[in-house]
């Protein structure tokens, strides 16, 4: 089964930005333009890219869909999220060029709703998002750009959806998102062991290349690349190679 590499770009307000564990007042903003970005992820052999509107994930709108409709026309297979709370957003994600559109908030407060758009639209459509934060050893899921608390589980929803025939599951841990300290491999051994239907996307904290091998053999099927590529540990090239 193929595994893919896939670099992220955190959108908010139209520019680059990376947040560390979700705190929107912990914001680096880069200096590339989210286009020009894009194009050197393509240019150095990436197929698929992931966007990720920070203000629409908050918010509940779709708030930098003319820029994710700008980079969707440069040639990758785009994967996109935050905001998503209807089937109008599906559909004007989809209008705008997105191959697959990322669930996340929806996903986790209305799964009968988003197991209709399973349905509707089929499994390669849609990445269901469940990012997660341990406390008191349980998988959490916060909702609203990570900011509001939600009382199902990650040891709940991933395996309701892998029964309604979801494909694609995006989990980050949340403690460990921006902050460069290596994936949660325990995180996607157990979710290898209790969802293997699901192809699971790791993401939050790749440092280096053995993180993304790492990975792989914990039993992730992609990766999600954000802060690691923009500063430079390691080029798309050489993930891609390893």
């Amino acid at each position: 089964m193929t595994f893919n590499v896939i670099p992220a770009i955190d959108l908010r307000g139209g520019r680059v930005v990376r947040l560390k564990q979700g705190d929107y007042a912990q914001q680096t903003t880069y200096a590339a333009d989210p286009r020009e970005l894009a194009q050197r992820y393509a240019d150095a052999g990436a197929r698929w890219l992931h966007l990720v509107d920070l203000d629409g994930a908050r918010s509940g709108n779709l708030e930098n869909l003319a820029v994710i409709q700008a980079i969707a026309g440069g040639g990758m297979q785009i994967q996109a999220g935050g905001g998503v709370r209807g089937e109008d957003d599906v559909q004007r994600l989809f209008d705008a060029g997105v191959h697959r559109v990322v669930l996340g908030s929806v996903a986790i407060r209305d799964p009968e709703l988003v197991a209709g758009w399973l349905a509707k639209h089929g499994a390669e459509r849609l990445t269901i998002a469940l990012d997660t934060r341990h406390i008191d050893g349980c998988w959490t899921l916060p909702s609203a750009g990570w900011t509001e608390s939600e009382t199902r589980t990650l040891d709940e929803l991933a395996p309701w959806y892998a029964a309604r025939g979801a494909h694609h599951l995006l989990c980050t841990d949340i403690e460990r998102d921006g902050m460069l300290a290596g994936f949660n491999l325990d995180l996607y051994r157990h979710l290898a062991d209790s969802v293997p239907l699901l192809a699971v996307q790791a993401s939050g904290g790749v440092r280096s290349l053995d993180d993304i091998r790492a990975a792989r053999e914990a039993g992730a099927q992609g990766v999600i690349l954000g802060r690691a590529l923009l500063e430079g540990r390691f080029t798309v090239e050489e993930a891609l190679i390893c």
